[in-house]
């Protein structure tokens, strides 16, 4: 019985104990906010991640790929080229046959070529009886075969038929027409005096046809440019670098001897009359 009271003594102390405990702690919370508040706005400024400067490997810098490109694109070129051979050549199918992209229709080409040209050159057939042969072994052996099929039981002979459509042939007469009222315009302003260096160029080039011309006939010539179209491109594709190297140095010789020939030549060559300028 005597405990008791005890007990109770020490249970009445602590509340008031705590509750003292209490008002400290929240005086000195309400006294230290402000430097709470601002250490804890420190803390965070230095936890949160900076953006860091990029490593001087990371700056941006032309890639190598890039570099090469550009590198080759300031190499010299035959005749000013900026388009790979196969552009160049006009691209698709038929610059894949002077490329030799694929050699079954390439080498059909040329061994096709090369049999008319014997066939003409060498042994002398002429082209309009070897056209009219063809035809008569041809519509020959058609008929023969359509009209009797009903007695040897066999299916006829299936003719396509053959229709050229108008959209093509009314290019192919647009862009020949372009092509000539552009060499015809050409010619006048080379014969009107006003460009020397392109006048020499086409004489230099007539003058070459002219003594290659005499030394064969049309066909030959012909067969030689298709074979030449046929072989040189795929060769130059394949050594484009060298040729370039040798073909800029000889143009850098060729253009000191047109300085000089235009100096002591072609400066004292009266010209024709200057374009009037459209006011």
């Amino acid at each position: 019985m005597a405990e008791q009271p005890q007990t109770h003594e020490e249970g009445g102390a602590s509340p008031k104990h705590e509750s003292l405990m209490e008002k400290l702690a929240d005086k000195l919370h309400v006294g230290g906010g402000k430097g709470d508040s601002s250490s804890s706005s420190d803390s965070d400024n230095d936890e949160r991640p900076r953006p860091s400067a990029p490593p001087a490997d990371e700056v941006k810098q032309p890639s190598a790929a890039t570099a090469a490109a550009e590198a080759k694109a300031k190499v010299f070129r035959l005749f000013g080229r900026e388009q790979p051979i196969h552009k160049a050549l006009g691209g698709g199918k038929p610059a894949d046959v002077f490329l030799w992209r694929n050699r079954n229709i390439s080498t059909g080409v040329v061994g096709g070529a090369t049999a008319i040209w014997i066939l003409f050159e060498l042994l002398g057939y002429h082209l309009l009886t070897f056209v009219c042969h063809g035809l008569i072994f041809s519509l020959g052996v058609l008929f023969l075969w359509s009209n009797a099929s009903s007695f040897i039981h066999k299916a006829p002979p299936k003719i396509p038929e053959v229709i050229i459509p108008e959209d093509l042939v009314v290019n192919i007469a647009r862009s020949t027409s372009y092509e000539i009222n552009r060499a015809f315009a050409n010619l006048r302003q080379i014969a009107l005096g006003r460009d020397i260096k392109k006048f020499l160029m086409v004489i230099a080039g007539f003058w070459f046809l002219t003594v290659f011309g005499s030394c064969c006939n049309f066909l030959t010539l012909v067969y030689i440019v298709f074979v030449v179209l046929h072989t040189v491109p795929v060769l130059y594709e394949k050594y484009e670098d060298q040729i370039d190297s040798y073909g800029e140095k000889g143009w850098i010789e060729i253009k000191k001897q047109y300085a000089v020939f235009d100096e002591k030549v072609l400066s004292k060559v009266p010209r024709g009359p200057a374009k009037d300028k459209k006011h």
